[in-house]
């Protein structure tokens, strides 16, 4: 199922083995146009091996120049999660009443454009947050808002670190994974949602959205950033990938995860300054942890 919508904004390749002609048909995502299917199948040089290994040994560095660049200004604050997400919410019932103290997870906080909004209106929310990037660990930390009783942040590698020295096991009733599994690489993203599966609760839920195959994003891609299939270096060394919706209930079912729901998202990015339209893919879903789940 897709969801179109258009909303204001400031501001892999293809896979050859699929034909012209099968492109013409388009993917259920998203459908190209002779331009954008030949520009893609015309980028098909990889980044060496050597600049690949040094990109994944920089990664946490590239981020943290990121944010020392951008420092709090790059993102708005996602305010529409909620909107967006039933579970975030339902944790506050219509009478004002409350089910008692919930956990949260956000892996990716980067610099808590998600979580203070949350926090502001669900004020028995205990929020646990990590980033990659120490930089913005330490903006969540600098935020007026941030409350310790209310607020657990810290730096990780989610395929590296255990959650597990910071949160108990089998504790939180909600994890979200916005924009964040894109800047792993692939072959490590399996690590890092069976970290997150460990500290989740059975019955307990992942709320997701990412980038989607062939957004305008992965298309504005010149030669020699591609570093695999649906997989480019941006010029700031940050990666990024770029998801069907097939590949990534995939990762998450080989997780252990039961896949509640998983659809493209579709967005028009309008920048009426410069007359722009610009098509956006996203993938969104829901995955839970079985409730009879027992972690080895």
């Amino acid at each position: 199922m897709n969801i179109l919508e258009t909303e204001n904004a400031a501001a892999g390749s293809a896979d050859p083995s699929i034909s012209p002609s099968d492109q013409e048909k388009g993917h259920r995502c998203r459908q190209l146009t002779v331009e954008e299917w030949t520009k893609l199948n015309a980028d098909n040089m990889l980044v060496s091996d050597y600049k690949q290994a040094k990109l994944e040994r920089e990664a946490r560095k590239n981020w943290d120049l990121f944010y020392k660049r951008n420092s709090t200004n790059f993102f708005k604050d996602r305010h529409w999660t909620t909107r967006e997400f039933c579970e975030l919410a339902e944790l506050e019932s219509k009478d004002g009443s409350r089910p008692g103290q919930r956990f949260l997870l956000e892996v990716g906080c980067g610099v808590g454009n998600a979580i203070y909004p949350l926090l502001e209106e669900n004020r028995q929310l205990f929020v646990y947050a990590c980033d990659f990037s120490p930089r913005a660990v330490q903006f969540v930390k600098e935020n007026p808002a941030y409350d310790p009783s209310r607020i657990c942040v810290f730096q990780c590698d989610l395929t590296a670190d255990s959650l597990r020295e910071s949160i108990p096991e089998c504790h939180l009733d909600i994890v979200t994974m916005l924009f964040v599994l894109s800047a792993i690489h692939p072959e490590k993203m399996p690590l890092a949602l069976k970290n997150v599966y460990e500290v989740l609760k059975p019955g307990g839920c992942v709320l997701f959205r990412d980038y989607g195959l062939y957004d305008h994003a992965m298309l504005r891609f010149s030669k020699g950033h591609k570093l695999g299939e649906n997989f480019y270096v941006r010029q700031d060394g940050t990666r990024a990938y770029y998801f069907t919706e097939e590949h990534l209930s995939k990762l998450f079912t080989e997780a252990g995860f039961e896949a509640a729901s998983s659809e493209y998202v579709l967005r028009e990015t309008v920048n009426k300054k410069e007359g722009l339209c610009v098509p956006r893919v996203f993938v969104q879903g829901k995955f839970t942890k079985p409730s009879q789940s027992l972690t080895s």
